[in-house]
């Protein structure tokens, strides 16, 4: 949602303009495979635009099940029945998004991970770049690697890792040292928890 600007990527737009075509709810409900498809919203707290040609306009009916139920693509102008999808949105701030879209979903807080569960996370992204390469380092880090990986936010694990294989690598290493994990490589951020 982050780089939608106009609510008739969703919609449709008119036939009338030029290159115009069907929103992705119609596509999704024409070319695909089911009739209650799966349709993921993310970032929804940060869809902009110019306030005229509002992204979010489209979800005040589509969210709803009696006005969805009568949804019409600008593009294709019939009547079709999207009152079955099944909406998922994430946002990291629901603040941002208007209470009248809110009213429409149940909104869960995913909190963020505890310092196992950090662990965890590291341990998978390590899994996950070592599966990817054949580098010579060993298939578990050391504690100490974990427990330094644990207090970075998960999307910059990986960033952090890989800069981290190729220290190990110039260093002649074939592990990792928590010295080789540099947060402040992170673009000036301050390293913290979560996502």
């Amino acid at each position: 949602m982050s780089s939608l600007t106009a609510g008739w990527v969703l919609t449709g737009a008119s036939s009338q303009w030029h290159n115009a075509r069907p929103g992705k709810v119609a596509q999704t409900l024409i070319e695909g495979d089911y009739a209650n498809p799966v349709v993921v919203l993310d970032e929804v707290d940060k869809a902009g635009g110019d306030s005229r040609y509002d992204p979010m306009g489209a979800l005040y009916t589509l969210l709803e099940r009696d006005t969805a139920s009568h949804f019409k693509d600008e593009f294709i102008d019939v009547g079709m029945d999207a009152s079955h999808i099944l909406w998922v949105a994430t946002a990291n701030d629901e603040s941002t998004i208007p209470e009248p879209i809110l009213n429409r979903m149940n909104v869960y807080a995913i909190e963020r991970p505890d310092a196992d569960g950090a662990r965890r996370i590291a341990l998978a992204v390590y899994h996950e770049i070592l599966d990817a390469h054949t580098w010579p380092f060993p298939p578990e880090p050391s504690e100490t690697v974990l427990e330094k990986l644990a207090g970075v936010p998960p999307r910059d694990m990986r960033k952090l890792l890989l800069d981290a294989f190729g220290n190990a690598r110039l260093a002649d290493r074939d592990h990792l040292v928590p010295e080789d994990i540099d947060a402040r490589k992170l673009c000036g951020r301050r390293a913290r928890i979560g996502f």
